[in-house]
């Protein structure tokens, strides 16, 4: 396995190398959840945890959340809160409505909103990486956003490996 931050074939300079690291965190978060079951995916730390599988939802639905913020230029609609918006919250909404599915499931729904993430990053130029967009109330660029997303999933897999910890110890 290469580990290294380099331009990609189909990509730009700049959105190969972030691509590249976006590789590399998913690559690393899916090694953390190989082989558990959905009992296992279900397990909360604690009353007001987050379950490992609702981890991996929210991963998705961040990055989904961000590709229709960047590259539709709109924020999410009544119909995509609606699938997305427990994932994306967590808490109280994510434990009641995010179990009972088994890890193909999860790593489905990573696979489908990343296949489409990398699609549109084929179509975009290093350019469109510095355009200037607002995000959570401050100036920020496309570069910055995409950077938060993959940061985002190298919290959870943190996460998840503490969790999954916690599992074989019980």
């Amino acid at each position: 396995m290469e580990v290294k931050i380099e331009p990609l074939k189909g990509f730009t300079t700049q959105i190969g190398h972030l691509v590249s690291q976006m590789n590399y965190a998913r690559r690393t978060a899916l090694k953390a959840v190989e082989g558990l079951t959905a009992t296992e995916l279900d397990y909360l730390p604690s009353k007001d945890g987050n379950s490992i599988g609702a981890l991996l939802l929210h991963m998705a639905a961040v990055e989904k959340g961000f590709q229709i913020e960047t590259f539709e230029g709109r924020s999410p609609n009544e119909e995509e809160m609606k699938e997305w918006g427990a994932a994306y919250s967590l808490g109280e909404q994510g434990r009641k409505k995010i179990n009972g599915q088994p890890l193909d499931y999860y790593l489905t729904k990573l696979e489908e909103i990343r296949h489409r993430t990398l699609k549109e990053f084929e179509r975009k130029t290093d350019d469109w990486l510095y355009e200037n967009t607002p995000w959570a109330h401050h100036s920020s660029n496309h570069y910055f956003i995409w950077f938060h997303v993959f940061e985002d999933e190298i919290n959870h897999r943190g996460q998840i490996r503490v969790i999954r910890k916690m599992l074989t110890n019980e």
